[in-house]
């Protein structure tokens, strides 16, 4: 059951009686969620960079454990 147009100039509520300060706050506010939404891709793009290279830095790091070794360092 929703509210008419009649309804609403009944108790005196009109859409255009909406504060700017309640309409900027709205628009921070999903300025806010964008931002975070962006920034938080940007952190789970580097991970999965950081994790699809997992293997050649674990590849690298077995190379200088054995030579390491073979010289006597380790």
């Amino acid at each position: 059951m929703g509210f008419s147009a009649a309804d609403a100039f009944a108790s005196g509520m009109d859409r255009a009686d909406v504060d700017v300060d309640d309409l900027l706050k709205v628009i921070l506010g999903l300025v806010i969620v964008w931002l975070l939404l962006e920034i938080l891709g940007v952190v789970l793009d580097l991970t999965f960079a950081l994790l699809d290279a997992l293997p050649m830095l674990l590849a690298v790091a077995i190379i200088v454990l054995i030579a390491l070794r073979l010289t006597d360092r380790l």
